[in-house]
């Protein structure tokens, strides 16, 4: 815990002032270096169920949990930046009374969150959280309530990581890969989750056609992956056509594109790749 004058009032005083300054140099930070409110600002937790996919929700009951893990709220996103600093004095009283409070040893009562994987939001107890973190506290006693998701909840630490989840949870919604396939469609441009979708929907749909039977869409995704994907995707490896870190299906997009620009056919075949080539990307 920080320093004490042994005056609970002046202390609280300064732990607001403390917190308010380093919220003002970490926004003026982030400005600089670009981030603006990406990374500063409070995440807001219904944002970041709808990216993931909102499945079922149970309460876990009573625990300590850490601070650092933290990272949002469910109504006052404006109100905290990502470390819970306050960005406005409009809550200086009520900010400094809990300060005294606990200065003073008074009993907090437990805050009350959502947990979304290793990340918890905030629904009652901002302040408490704001006030524990000013004064250097690193765990805290919360009620906590579970929320299972349809995405696995790792690496949303920015609006640009939901974004992409975001995409990608409707494109598997659409497009139900399991497995091997599942990981290799992983994708950095979120817009490519939607041609992703649409290509498969095309093939599906020219392959029900061509057999003139019905394919649900776990065996269209199934049979996309290992009659479609992965075949280009080794031959555009073979004749040395995936850019530097660039992902699979990042490469079986590009070439895929490319094909058909140039010979307005689905049909692949050595002649296609090397008519291909020159897509390849440069290295950076």
């Amino acid at each position: 815990m920080v320093g004490s004058t042994g005056s609970p009032r002046v202390d609280a005083e300064s732990d607001f002032l403390r917190a308010r300054r380093h919220q003002v140099l970490s926004a003026l930070a982030g400005r600089i270096r670009g981030d603006k409110d990406d990374v500063v600002q409070s995440m807001s937790f219904d944002e970041v169920v709808e990216a993931l996919g909102r499945r079922a929700e149970h309460y876990v009951g009573t625990k300590v949990i850490p601070l650092d893990r933290i990272v949002g709220s469910v109504d006052k996103v404006r109100d905290f930046d990502r470390r819970f600093r306050p960005t406005s004095a409009r809550s200086r009283q009520r900010w400094e009374r809990l300060a005294r409070a606990s200065r003073k040893g008074e009993e907090i009562p437990p805050i009350d969150v959502y947990q979304v994987g290793d990340y918890y939001f905030v629904r009652d107890g901002h302040h408490r959280v704001s006030v524990a973190r000013g004064m250097g506290v690193d765990r805290i006693e919360a009620r906590v309530t579970a929320i299972e998701t349809f995405l696995k909840p790792v690496g949303i630490d920015a609006r640009k990581d939901l974004e992409r989840k975001y995409w990608r949870r409707l494109m598997l919604e659409r497009v139900p890969f399991t497995g091997e396939a599942r990981a290799a469609v992983a994708v950095d441009d979120p817009w490519d989750y939607g041609v992703i979708a649409e290509t498969v929907e095309a093939w599906g749909a020219r392959q029900m056609h061509a057999e003139k039977a019905y394919m649900d869409k776990p065996t269209m995704a199934a049979r996309w992956y290992a009659e479609e994907f992965k075949p280009v995707v080794d031959m555009i490896e073979e004749a040395g056509l995936r850019g530097p870190n660039e992902r699979p299906a990042a490469a079986y997009l590009r070439v895929a594109c490319e094909r058909y620009r140039l010979i307005r056919e689905h049909e692949w075949n050595a002649e296609v790749v090397e008519a291909s080539r020159a897509s390849k990307p440069r290295k950076r």
